[in-house]
Formats: structure tokens, C-alpha cells, sequence
């Protein structure tokens, strides 16, 4: 089994920028995606990456915020979260899975939580106003 390993949350005021990182234990021939949730909200695709195409899929809230990212030597994909917002404030999680699919359209890259079979543990995002 693949395991991922989250890093690079932290408290941060508004206006600041993070850097989240997600090392994974094998080969990262995968579809990647960020996911996040905050308290008393369900989980939602941020963004995603189709790491043999190259393709990359963003959250409307997000787009042109944030830039996902991968190193395939080093294994990690990483989120570069610029401008952030209080409603940012969540706990995201690294996920993935073997081949190209859900990272075909934002709606199914995003959308379908469930085609993602590896999550890492999380890592905690705090923006204050």
C-alpha cells in the first residue's frame, strides 16, 4: 500500500502563503488531488493533477490562488496556497490513486472522493483575519 505523508500547515494571517507538501512512500503514477474541510462542512476537491498528462483542475474558490504540483523524482506533490482567506482555514488532505482517472475533468477530479484509494493523515491550515 502507498502511504502519504502531509506537511507544511500552519496559522497564517490573511493576505499570506503556505506551501503544502504530500510525500509519497512509491511511485507517484498516480491521479493526485488536495482535499480539505473545515469544521461542520463536508470534505471538497481543492485541486488536482494528472501527473502523466499533466493536466491540472482547481476549485472555483481557489483558481488563481492556489497551484498544484508535482516532483515525481522526490515523489511529492505540493499545494502553493498564495492569497490566503480566512474561509481557507481547514484541514487538507493529500489523496491519490493508480492511473489517470478521476483526473480526466474538474467535476470528476474533484467531485468523486471516493475513486481515490490513498489519503494521508491531513494537515491543518489556520488563516486569521
Amino acid at each position: 500500500a502507498v502511504q502519504l505523508v502531509e506537511s507544511g500547515g500552519g496559522s497564517v494571517q490573511a493576505g499570506g502563503s503556505l506551501r503544502l507538501s504530500c510525500v509519497a512512500s512509491g511511485d507517484t503514477g498516480y491521479c493526485v488531488a488536495w482535499f480539505r474541510q473545515a469544521p461542520g462542512k463536508e470534505r471538497e476537491g481543492v485541486a488536482a493533477l494528472n501527473i502523466r498528462g499533466g493536466s491540472t483542475y482547481y476549485a472555483d474558490s481557489v483558481k488563481g490562488r492556489f497551484t498544484i504540483s508535482s516532483n515525481n523524482a522526490k515523489n511529492t506533490v505540493y499545494l502553493q496556497m498564495n492569497s490566503l482567506k480566512p474561509e481557507d482555514t481547514a484541514m487538507y488532505y493529500c489523496a491519490a490513486v493508480w492511473g489517470e482517472w478521476p483526473c480526466t475533468t474538474a467535476i470528476q477530479a474533484l467531485g468523486l472522493e471516493h475513486e481515490y484509494r490513498y489519503w494521508g493523515q491531513g494537515t491543518q491550515v489556520s488563516v486569521s483575519s
